[in-house]
């Protein structure tokens, strides 16, 4: 099983409204960054747990917990014109963008800020501590995801 953080803006989709969706699963869409991309499309994996993070807001750091319930298929907002995210250089035959399903699973009791993640023993590897690192899908250690899990849901 794999670990992830997922970044979302919570004005526009975060945790509440994942857990509102029918059968609580959404597409993980509009990802337009091309190493980002290719985690989705190449390492995300079926059953994975991903930390749902709010940013680019008051309070960032992670809300909850989502699994990945289905694997990478074509973004379908891409071939949209009337969607923030169509890309016209993409094409049915040949995709540029990918995204994957995933379903809630829980919600933390309060938002895990990220002042706090950096101070956590233990974490050192996760990119969101690392100066300049933006990607929006982001890799996670397994000994990382046990540490901000419980401090998480604590």
């Amino acid at each position: 099983m794999g670990y992830w953080l997922f970044k979302s803006e919570p004005n526009t989709f975060g945790i509440d409204d994942l857990a509102s969706r029918p059968n609580q699963t959404e597409p993980w869409d509009g990802v337009r960054n091309y190493q980002a991309r290719n985690f989705l499309r190449d390492k995300v994996k079926l059953n994975d747990k991903v930390f749902i993070y709010h940013s680019s807001c008051k309070l960032v750091g992670i809300a909850g917990v989502a699994t990945v319930t289905q694997e990478a298929y074509a973004d379908p907002t891409q071939f949209n014109p009337d969607s923030h995210y169509y890309d016209p250089k993409s094409s049915v035959e040949n995709p540029r963008w990918f995204c994957v399903d995933v379903t809630f699973a829980e919600k933390c009791p309060h938002i895990l800020p990220l002042s706090v993640i950096k101070t956590l023993p233990g974490i050192t590897t996760l990119p969101l501590v690392k100066k300049g690192n933006r990607l929006s899908i982001m890799p996670v250690e397994n000994t990382e995801w046990d540490v901000l899990y419980q401090a998480a849901m604590s």
